[in-house]
C-alpha cells in the first residue's frame, strides 16, 4: 500500500494538480507588485524601520540603480498577468532578463569608477553596487573600458530579448515605433536609415496613422506603407495636371499592387476566454488505476494534460502486459468514470505511454483570433497557413496546405465540418488578397458557403448545380495544364520558383466542395474523374482541393480519391466502418462533435485529436463584409462555360467514341452475344485495362447491361441496326436536355427578356449544329 502511494506521488510530483497554475501566477503577482510598492515606499523613508533595511540592502547590492528595480518586479508581475495575451506572455526567461539587465546596467554605471576603489564603493551602496562589481571589475582589470563597455552594452541588449521574449528583428521594430511616437525628433531619427536604404525597399515613417495601426497586441500584417501612399498622391496630381500616355501606363502597372490597401486586423474576430472544466484529476487518476488493478493490469500513472474537449492520463503499464488488454476495457474505465466516450490511445506518439482520453465537464471554446494571434502563425512559412484548433495539450494546430496539398473533411451531421470550412477559408482571407489567391467554391445545400458571394478572392459565384461544378472541374484541369506549360518554359519546377522567376506571378486557387455526397450521386464518375485527376497532379501549380462531405462511404469517399488526398479531418461519426473509410482505423466513432476531430496527414503516423476553432455567423460576415468594401469580384466566365467533349478526354484517358476499337467492339458482341472483359481481351488483343473500359462505354451506350457478380451481361439490342436506332435516339435526348438548360438559363440570367424567344433561337441554333 505505501509503495502504491509513493509511486502515485511521484507520478504527479512533476505537475501539480491541486492548485491552478494561473492561481499560482496570480498569487506570484500580488508578490511581486507588493515588492515594488514597499521598496518604492523605502525610498521615501515611509516604511519605518522595515523600509530602511531594504533600502539599505538595495542600495549594496545595486547602488543608484536600485530605483530601476520596483520598475522591473512590476514588469514580471504584468507578464505574469498577461499569459493569455495576443503577442506577449510570461515565460521563465524574464526572470534570466531581469538578473542581466540588473548585471549590465550596473557594470556600466560602475564603469567610471577607478579600479582600486570600485569593491570599496560598492560596499557603501555607490555606483553599482555588488552587482556592478561582479562584471565591471574583472572587465576592466583585464580589456579596459571601452572593450568592457561595448561587451556590457551586448550584453545590455541581450536582456532585452529574454525580457520580452522576441527577436531582434521584433525589438528593432518596437523601438521604431517608440521613436514614431517622439513625433518630429523620432522622424528625424529614422530619416538616417532611409537615407542609406537601397532603391526599392520601403522604410515605413506614418507617424499620424500608428494609434490607427495599433490593435490590442494582435500581430497586423500590412502591405503599404507611407512611401506607397505618398506615390499614390503624385500619381494623382500627375493625373490631373497631364493626362498623357506614360502616366496612364503607370497606372496600370501599379494597380495590381494597390489595389488593396491591406489585409483584414484581426480584431474583426472576438476572442473568448473561456476555461475547460476537468473535475477531480486527482480523484480520476485513482480511479484510472483501480479499475486496471481490478483486472489484473499493473500501472504507473503519469501526467496529466488538459485540453479543450478531454484531459489526457497516461500511464505506463507493467512489464508482459499487452496492450490489447487495456484497449479492450474502455467500457469498463467509461463506467467506472462515468464518462462517455473514452477513447484509448495505445501507445501515445513518441512515448512508451499509453493515454486515456476522458471528456471534460466543461469544453473550452477555442477561438479562430485566439490561433491566428500566436507566435506560430506570425511566424509562418507562407500564406497557406489553415487554422485548425488545439490538441489535448493546448498546443495550437494549423494545417500546411501546400505540403498535405489536398484536405478532406468528413464527418456527421452537426459535427462541425462547416464550422471548419468556414475557419479554414477565413485564416486563407486573412492572408491572402485577391492578387494571391483566387477560390472557387461549391454548395450543392446553397445556404453554407453562399455568403461569400461577392468577396474579390472568388472566380466565378459560389456554384450549386452539378453541371457547373464538372465544368468548373474541366477548367482547373486546362488551368493546371496550361500552367504546367508555363513553368517548362521558365525551367521551374513549382509555383514558388516560377513567381520568382516571372514578372506577372501566379495565385494560387483553392477548390472547395461543402458536399460530395450530393455531387457523387448525381453525376459520380465525372466528379470522381476530374477529383483524382486534379488531386494527382495540380500541387505543383498551386492548385488545391478542399473536399467536404457528411456521408464517409465507400461511394462517396473512394479509393482513387483517398488515395490521392492524404491529408483528412474527422469528426464524429455513428460508426466503426465509417470512421474506418476516412481514417483507415478506428477512434472517430468516440469523438465528441461539435469540432471534436481527428486530424491525419502523410507527416503523421497516427491521428491527432483537436479540437477545432470556432466561427461565428457574426465574425465570418465581418470578414467578407471588409473584402466587399475593399473591391467588387472579377468574374472568370470561362469557368462555367467548359462544355462538350467526354469526361474521360477532358480528365485524362481516352473516350469511346475516341477509341478506334470501340465499333469492332460493339459489332463483335452484338454478333457474339458474348460480352465479357476476357472475351474482348482475347478477340481484339488488347490489355484487360483497355477491354474492361471498352465495357463500360458499351454500357454507357446501352449495348449490355451491367455486370452481376459472376454472371454474364446481357446483351440489350439484337442487331446493329437496334444498335443504330438506340444512338439517335440518345443524340435527340441529348438535344432536348441541352436545349431545355440553356432555356432554364436564359430565364435565370436575362428575365426582362421575353421568354419564349431565346429559346426557340437556342433550339434552331441546336439543330442547325
Amino acid at each position: 500500500m505505501a509503495s502504491r502511494k509513493r509511486a502515485y506521488r511521484d507520478a504527479y510530483e512533476d505537475e501539480p494538480v491541486g492548485l491552478n497554475p494561473e492561481i499560482t501566477q496570480g498569487v506570484l503577482a500580488i508578490v511581486l507588485f507588493l515588492a515594488a510598492g514597499l521598496a518604492t515606499l523605502s525610498f521615501f523613508q515611509a516604511a519605518g524601520l522595515a523600509g530602511t533595511f531594504i533600502n539599505d540592502f538595495l542600495a549594496l547590492l545595486f547602488g543608484v540603480v536600485k530605483y530601476v528595480v520596483p520598475v522591473l518586479l512590476v514588469f514580471i508581475a504584468v507578464m505574469l498577468l498577461r499569459n493569455r495575451d495576443d503577442e506577449y506572455e510570461y515565460r521563465s526567461t524574464h526572470y534570466i532578463g531581469a538578473l542581466l539587465f540588473l548585471l549590465a546596467l550596473n557594470s556600466i554605471i560602475h564603469l567610471r569608477v577607478p579600479l582600486e576603489n570600485m569593491v570599496a564603493q560598492a560596499l557603501e551602496g555607490f555606483g553599482g553596487g555588488l552587482f556592478g562589481v561582479v562584471l565591471a571589475w574583472p572587465l576592466m582589470k583585464f580589456t579596459g573600458f571601452w572593450a568592457s563597455l561595448i561587451i556590457l552594452i551586448a550584453l545590455l541588449l541581450i536582456s532585452f530579448l529574454f525580457l520580452f521574449n522576441t527577436s531582434l528583428a521584433r525589438l528593432i521594430s518596437l523601438h521604431k515605433k517608440a521613436l514614431q511616437g517622439l513625433g518630429s525628433i523620432g522622424e528625424m531619427v529614422l530619416v538616417f536609415p532611409r537615407m542609406f536604404a537601397r532603391k526599392g525597399v520601403k522604410v515605413r515613417g506614418d507617424f499620424e496613422s500608428l494609434e490607427d495601426e495599433e490593435d490590442d497586441g494582435a500581430p497586423e500584417f500590412s502591405s503599404r506603407g507611407l512611401d506607397d501612399e505618398e506615390e499614390d498622391e503624385e500619381d494623382e496630381e500627375s493625373e490631373e495636371d497631364e493626362e498623357s500616355e506614360e502616366d496612364e501606363k503607370e497606372e496600370i502597372e501599379q494597380k495590381p499592387r494597390r489595389i488593396y490597401k491591406g489585409l483584414p486586423k484581426l480584431d474583426l474576430l472576438l476572442s473568448t476566454n473561456s476555461k475547460p472544466t476537468s473535475g477531480d484529476i486527482q480523484a480520476n487518476a485513482a480511479v484510472i488505476k483501480d479499475t486496471l488493478a481490478n483486472f489484473g493490469i499493473e500501472v504507473d500513472m503519469g501526467e496529466v494534460r488538459v485540453g479543450p474537449t478531454v484531459t489526457q492520463y497516461s500511464l505506463k503499464p507493467a512489464r508482459g502486459v499487452k496492450l490489447s488488454r487495456i484497449t479492450a476495457l474502455a467500457n469498463d474505465l467509461a463506467l467506472a468514470l462515468a464518462a462517455h466516450p473514452i477513447r484509448i490511445e495505445a501507445p501515445i506518439p513518441g512515448k512508451s505511454l499509453v493515454g486515456i482520453e476522458v471528456p471534460n465537464q466543461r469544453v473550452a471554446l477555442v477561438s479562430l483570433r485566439e490561433l491566428l494571434s500566436s507566435r506560430q502563425y506570425a511566424q509562418r512559412p507562407h500564406d497557406l497557413y489553415v487554422a485548425l484548433g488545439k490538441d489535448v495539450a493546448g498546443k495550437v494546430w494549423f494545417a500546411d496546405l501546400p505540403r498535405m496539398p489536398h484536405l478532406l473533411l468528413a464527418g456527421a451531421t452537426g459535427s462541425g465540418k462547416t464550422v471548419c470550412a468556414n475557419a479554414i477559408l477565413l485564416s486563407l482571407l486573412f492572408q491572402n488578397t485577391p492578387d494571391t489567391l483566387r477560390l472557387i467554391l461549391v454548395d450543392p445545400k446553397r445556404v453554407e458557403l453562399t455568403p461569400y458571394n461577392g468577396i474579390p478572392h472568388l472566380l466565378t459565384p459560389v456554384i450549386t448545380d452539378v453541371k457547373k461544378t464538372i465544368s468548373a472541374l474541366k477548367w482547373c484541369t486546362s488551368e493546371m495544364e496550361r500552367r504546367f506549360e508555363l513553368l517548362s518554359k521558365v525551367g521551374s519546377r513549382d509555383i514558388v520558383s516560377y513567381n520568382k522567376k516571372a514578372p506577372e506571378p501566379l495565385p494560387y486557387i483553392v477548390f472547395v466542395i461543402d458536399e460530395m455526397a450530393d455531387l457523387m450521386a448525381t453525376a459520380g464518375v465525372e466528379i470522381e474523374a476530374g477529383v483524382i485527376r486534379i488531386a494527382q497532379m495540380a500541387r505543383a501549380v498551386g492548385i488545391h482541393l478542399i473536399l467536404a462531405t457528411q456521408r464517409p462511404s465507400t461511394d462517396v469517399i473512394t479509393g482513387l480519391i483517398k488515395a490521392n488526398i492524404p491529408g483528412r479531418i474527422a469528426f464524429s461519426v455513428a460508426s466503426l466502418v465509417d470512421s474506418r473509410t476516412i481514417l483507415d482505423g478506428s477512434g472517430a466513432e468516440k469523438l465528441l462533435g461539435r469540432g471534436d476531430m481527428l486530424f491525419l496527414s502523410a507527416e503523421l503516423s497516427k491521428p491527432v485529436r483537436i479540437q477545432g476553432a470556432f466561427v461565428s455567423e457574426e465574425e465570418m460576415q465581418r470578414v467578407i463584409n471588409y473584402w466587399k468594401t475593399e473591391d467588387a469580384p472579377e468574374y472568370d466566365d470561362s469557368v462555367l462555360e467548359q462544355v462538350g467533349g467526354s469526361t474521360s478526354s477532358v480528365f485524362g484517358g481516352m473516350s469511346g467514341n475516341e477509341d478506334p476499337l470501340f465499333l469492332e467492339a460493339k459489332k463483335m458482341i452484338i454478333e457474339t452475344g458474348k460480352a465479357s472483359a476476357s472475351y474482348l481481351q482475347r478477340r481484339l488483343k488488347v490489355g484487360y485495362a483497355r477491354a474492361a473500359r471498352l465495357l463500360d462505354e458499351l454500357e454507357a451506350a446501352g449495348i449490355v447491361g451491367p455486370a452481376d457478380g459472376a454472371k454474364p451481361r446481357d446483351i440489350l439490342v439484337k442487331d446493329m441496326e437496334d444498335a443504330e436506332i438506340l444512338e439517335d435516339k440518345q443524340y435527340f435526348e441529348d438535344e432536348e436536355e441541352e436545349a431545355e438548360t440553356d432555356k432554364d438559363g436564359d430565364e435565370d440570367e436575362e428575365p426582362e427578356e421575353e421568354p419564349e424567344e431565346e429559346p426557340e433561337e437556342d433550339g434552331e441554333d441546336n439543330r442547325r449544329e
